[in-house]
């Protein structure tokens, strides 16, 4: 059973005259009344009693008919949408992992303003037409268009004792338990900028992504030391800065120069540097 057989059928119920609905479909009646009988084969079921002047509808006839007008319905509807999609631009963006998911929404809602008939894929990491990114993982051979920029803060739950503070020295997280991202470059800065405390910290939990900090900070498993944006990313998370630690990333759109010639992107470029 395929489409074309569903509508040869309702062509011939609506008729009721198989001349008639060979007229309408641009069939011959030979090739239409052998499209029935196969479809009647597949279903186990007569559907249509030949008349002197036409033809008399089944009882499955009626069962099938409303079924098979919405399953027509669908697969045109289908065709019209891929059709429909010839028009668009296509584009591929990676999206790194540790960025705020908010962030990334507010850049996606300026692609669709950019770039009319934007189809849009998303893929993690550096696939892609071009991607999202901070700075300082953009490639060699790579621009560079800057879009926001956000200081690294401590995050830790609401309930935490610390909570509530907007600023703490570094002596204060003695006694705290810490979440640990050694993978990252940020890491390595955190420790530097606690200097002796450093040693005196209690690493509670490791992971391998800031995004999965915030998340265990997010917890209760400790502080996590992440970008503002993922700390916003987590309801229940206070988040403020450490004393003389100023920290800080920018986050962009990283791509190959010669990937402006695909017009999405060149078009998104220019939409995103204008705004």
């Amino acid at each position: 059973m395929d489409i074309r057989s569903l509508k040869a059928f309702i062509a011939v119920f609506e008729e009721r005259n198989i001349t008639q609905a060979s007229a309408r479909l641009y069939l011959s009646q030979p090739a239409l009344s052998a499209t029935i009988r196969q479809l009647e084969e597949q279903l186990g079921a007569a559907l249509f009693q030949r008349q002197p002047r036409g033809v008399e509808v089944t009882d499955a006839a009626r069962l099938l008919y409303p079924a098979a007008r919405r399953l027509v319905e669908e697969a045109d509807g289908l065709a019209q949408l891929f059709r429909g999609r010839q028009d668009c631009l296509p584009l591929t963006l990676g999206v790194a992992a540790d960025l705020g998911q908010a962030d990334v929404a507010l850049v996606l809602a300026a692609a669709y303003r950019a770039v009319d008939g934007l189809l849009l894929e998303l893929a993690a990491g550096c696939a892609g037409d071009a991607r999202l990114d901070e700075e300082a993982n953009r490639c060699e051979d790579e621009l560079f268009l800057p879009l926001w920029e956000e200081e690294y803060v401590l995050a830790m739950r609401s309930d935490s004792p610390l909570a509530a503070q907007p600023l703490l020295r570094p002596g204060q997280l003695l006694g705290q338990d810490l979440i640990a991202c050694p993978d990252h470059p940020s890491h390595q800065r955190f420790a530097s900028l606690l200097g002796v405390a450093a040693r005196e910290l209690a690493v509670a939990a490791r992971c391998a992504t800031l995004q999965q900090a915030a998340t265990l900070a997010a917890a209760g498993a400790g502080i996590a030391f992440v970008p503002q944006g993922l700390a916003q990313d987590q309801p229940g998370l206070w988040s403020c800065q450490l004393e003389q630690a100023a920290l800080s990333r920018r986050v962009g759109l990283c791509y190959a120069p010669d990937a402006l010639a695909k017009p999405a992107l060149a078009r998104l470029k220019q939409g995103l540097a204008a705004g």
